[in-house]
């Protein structure tokens, strides 16, 4: 069937398509709204067992490293996004054109396949392995452990928000940055994926039916915001169905910019373009419309109690999200506490630097960095000059730490590094995308450049926390590692994030703030900020505070309200902000319980050896990975005059 042909054939199958779902969209709405006062408790579905005794029958009998990689590979082929991101469907024999499955009985069987493969993995005998196996048994037991444990909680978390890590969020990102777009066939896989996203969409409404059913609704606001999202995805102007252009639709826009860079003839390329445009029009607006309204019906019923302490089990869930994302064993209140503590350390070391600068000593905490936030400057992103100096600063910035790494490195990341300038936000923040693991993509830092002013003061503390030496670095050691695969891949919230600003300390460690007072300001700013969310996030989740109180709190302590939006991010993703602090303090511990133990046999660069040369692991693994280096290096009999090369000691 030529191009021609099969976009005639996908024109009437979409025809009826479209009809079919504008005339349900009243129905669907309808019979969810239905489901108010019926029964939270979802009946269970029965997993395939053939898959499933299919799978254990082909795991049984495998080695211990076997048995890691072949495990992970049948977890990971449960989802085919996941494959395109880190680049290795082609090692399946399998193309990127296929969304995952959001069904609430694939979820289901997914879920039984974790348990099954759990399982298995303790019928292996842990004293017979290497030690290098037994800190992967270790690390995988509990990542799989954790999964188990969600499992009684798979319809609290929030699918449909206004922030990151949502699923809106994440079909722009699989289409935009993750799929490769480099010939005919990439083209084709592209617009199968699109051809696929009302069915994914019309899954996602169940989920979230399924959800209000368990009890767990967003709060009307942060529904309300993240309709917004959706009406800013589908309308350019206004609100009216009839005003929606297809080709002004990002997942269009983008593919008609990147299959220039194609190699296929100018009849391909208008037959693929518009074979986009017609699922776009077909499949994807349609089913962002039904989305849009489920969740402004779910507005309607939504209440404005921000913290999940109100779903049935809301206790419980975030005691299991605060070992989730902090992988420790920490309360609530312990991390509560730890907040309140950090907040006031941090706070007395920047009136330090203020009263270094000669600034007022009884300042309002609000005035004095405002102060430095002007003294050090401002990036205005208006033009394109602004957008270009923004990225060259960041690059200047990290030339200048990666020329002092070898003092407290000895290993560094193959994988390139690239900095993307994202115009759809501004202000200098940004985000890490790790490579894929076959190389296909570099590693990314994304920094936003629209229209804004950004403060100087900020932009070193950025730089180290998301490339070098914060997550470019950590997680491209990690995927560059001979480890087995799930310690190439799984990250773990309190490990990365706690590195992340473990790194940002140690770029201060290094000198690399001697010269920039302001950046100095900018450091401690945003280590105030991440000792703040200990406060807040326990506050709002396991202390009943409102919005309202939360934002209050910050104010008071931040001595500002720039980051009050901060807020909202708390509230959809429980605990996740916890694992920054938390991680560094026990980076901070661990580093400091070496030093005492080994004296002047001491090396930072074997220490931070052993941190990253392990991939990420769990906090309470990485304790005992330190010990076991402790241990080794003083060869386990108290000398600390024995000098222990690093190929004898545990990674």
């Amino acid at each position: 069937m030529n191009m021609k042909t099969r976009i005639r054939d996908i024109k009437r199958r979409k025809l009826v398509t479209v009809i079919v779902y504008r005339i349900a969209v009243f129905f669907v709405i309808l019979g969810l709204m239905g489901c108010i006062g019926q029964s939270t408790e979802s009946a269970p579905v029965q997993p395939t067992e053939s898959l499933i005794d299919s799978v254990v029958a082909d795991l049984e009998g495998l080695t211990i490293d076997e048995f890691f990689d072949e495990s992970y590979k049948q977890l990971l082929l449960r989802y085919p996004e996941r494959l395109t991101e880190l680049g290795i469907s082609e090692w399946f024999g399998l193309r990127n054109d296929q969304l995952n499955n959001l069904s609430d009985e694939y979820i289901r069987e997914t879920q039984q396949l974790e348990a099954a493969i759990l399982d298995l993995l303790r019928t292996y005998d842990r004293s017979t392995l290497t030690y290098e196996q037994q800190i992967s048994y270790d690390v995988y037991e509990w990542f799989l452990n954790d999964l188990v444990r969600g499992h009684e909680f798979m319809y609290y978390d929030y699918l449909m928000h206004h922030f990151l890590i949502s699923y809106h969020d994440e079909l722009v990102r699989l289409f935009t940055e993750y799929h490769p777009l480099t010939n005919k066939q990439d083209a084709e896989d592209y617009i199968s994926r699109l051809s696929q996203v009302d069915t994914q969409v019309f899954q996602l409404i169940e989920g979230l039916k399924l959800r209000k059913e368990a009890g767990a609704v967003p709060p009307s606001f942060i529904l309300r915001m993240t309709n917004y999202v959706v009406i800013d995805f589908l309308y350019s102007s206004s609100r009216d169905v009839a005003s929606i252009d297809g080709k002004s639709i990002l997942l269009y826009t983008y593919f008609d910019e990147k299959i220039e860079e194609i190699n296929v003839s100018e009849e391909e390329e208008k037959a693929l373009l518009d074979a986009a445009l017609t699922e776009v029009e077909e499949s994807v607006i349609p089913a962002y419309l039904m989305l849009l309204e489920y969740l402004e019906y779910l507005e309607t019923v939504a209440t404005s109690d921000a913290g999940v302490w109100k779903f049935p089990k809301g206790d419980e869930y975030y005691a299991y999200m605060l070992r989730h994302e902090t992988s420790t064993e920490l309360t609530a209140e312990e991390i509560h506490q730890i907040g309140l503590a950090e907040v006031e350390r941090v706070q007395k070391e920047m009136r330090t630097v203020f009263d270094e600068l000669g600034y007022p000593s009884d300042g309002n905490l609000d005035d004095l960095v405002n102060r430095a936030i002007a003294d050090g400057g401002y990036i205005g992103t208006y033009t394109q000059a602004g957008k270009d100096e923004v990225i060259k600063t960041y690059e200047e910035l990290l030339d200048e730490v990666s020329q002092k790494l070898d003092e407290v490195f000895d290993i560094r990341p193959k994988a390139e590094l690239v900095i993307i300038g994202e115009t759809s936000f501004g202000g200098g923040g940004g985000y890490y995308v790790g490579a894929s693991l076959d190389g296909s993509r570099p590693g990314a830092f994304h920094t936003g450049v629209g229209d804004s002013l950004i403060p100087k003061y900020r932009m070193p503390t950025v730089a180290y926390h998301e490339a070098i030496p914060g997550h470019y670095f950590q997680v491209s050691i990690a995927q560059e590692m001979d480890l087995p695969l799930f310690r190439n891949d799984v990250i773990l919230n309190g490990y990365a994030e706690g590195w992340a600003l473990y790194a940002e300390q140690l770029a201060w460690e290094m000198g690399l703030y001697e010269d920039n007072p302001y950046g100095n300001i900018g450091r401690l700013d945003m280590e105030l900020l991440r000792a703040v969310r200990l406060v807040a996030d326990t506050g709002i989740h396991a202390m009943k505070w409102t919005r309202g109180e939360a934002k209050a709190y910050m104010k008071e302590a931040l001595g500002t309200d720039r980051y009050s939006h901060e807020v909202e991010r708390y509230i959809v993703l429980p605990a996740q902000a916890t694992g920054y602090k938390v991680g560094m303090i026990k980076m901070l511990e661990l580093r400091q319980k070496a030093m005492d133990a080994l004296g002047d046999q001491f090396d930072i660069k074997e220490f931070h050896h052993v941190v990253l040369c392990c991939g990420g692991v769990p906090l309470t693994i990485l304790e005992k990975v330190v010990q076991d280096y402790i241990d080794a290096k003083l060869d386990i009999t108290g000398s600390t005059t024995l000098n222990v090369t690093l190929s004898t000691i545990p990674y």
